[in-house]
């Protein structure tokens, strides 16, 4: 364990639970709380509206080195995020810019600075962070590790439940077939794929309330912090 604490990381599909459960886990620990998929969001986002397209690496590289990203508190919770002094916390979250942060975070040139970026950020412990590879790559060596799943049509319903809620129009049958695809996307880029670290906790949240998947994260964590293990050389 790090003198800061401990670092979590909670990896998973789109869809799975991520980052309600991560966001609280955080705060009744007490520790920084870092979505890294709102970071590969904000990379698509400013690629989008710079044309730039989401197969040159290159560019998009370019894009992740140079934005600066901003996490910061909501006295009613939550956090915004800021890009380069921007709030695009709204942004980020439209369905489009999330397809495009899916197909720009396969590029090695994006996916490379982001993980020094997160690892900046956690590197002293006291830290939960989400996303596709927590655990695998950016910190292999976490204290603990999660990994949330559910089934593709448990995953969209929740999303088109998210979407119809903020006024968005939604079709369950298409938030299906992108997730789908999303899913494929991300297991089978050649860096860094979606796979749980072989020594993750895997957890199916289907028919899971959040605060019942919260709670057993939570045991977890409670143990590990009662009984700290040598951190590895």
């Amino acid at each position: 364990m790090r003198t800061g604490g401990l670092i979590v990381a909670i990896d998973g599909p789109a869809g799975a639970g991520k980052s309600t459960v991560a966001r609280e886990l955080a705060r009744r620990l007490g520790y920084i709380y870092v979505d890294t998929g709102a970071m590969y969001r904000v990379v698509g986002l400013v690629a989008r509206e710079r044309g730039i397209a989401s197969d040159d690496g290159p560019r998009l590289g370019g894009v992740a080195a140079g934005v600066q990203i901003r996490f910061e508190g909501r006295p009613e919770g939550g956090q915004s995020v800021f890009a380069d002094g921007r709030d695009v916390t709204a942004a980020i979250r439209e369905q489009q810019i999330g397809e495009w942060a899916s197909k720009v975070s396969t590029q090695s040139e994006v996916r490379t600075r982001m993980v020094a970026a997160q690892r900046r950020i956690a590197e002293q412990g006291g830290a939960v962070l989400e996303g596709r590879d927590i655990g695998t790559v950016v910190f292999p060596d976490a204290d603990l590790k999660f990994y949330l799943d559910a089934s593709a049509h448990e995953r969209a319903e929740r999303r088109y439940r998210e979407l119809r809620s903020r006024g968005e129009a939604a079709a369950l049958d298409e938030i299906v077939a992108e997730i789908e695809e999303r899913d494929r996307r991300d297991q089978s880029r050649a860096h860094s794929p979606l796979r749980p670290a072989p020594d993750a906790v895997v957890l199916d949240t289907t028919r899971r309330s959040a605060e019942e998947v919260l709670a057993m994260l939570l045991e977890r964590c409670r143990e590990r912090l009662a009984n700290p293990e040598p951190q590895k050389p």
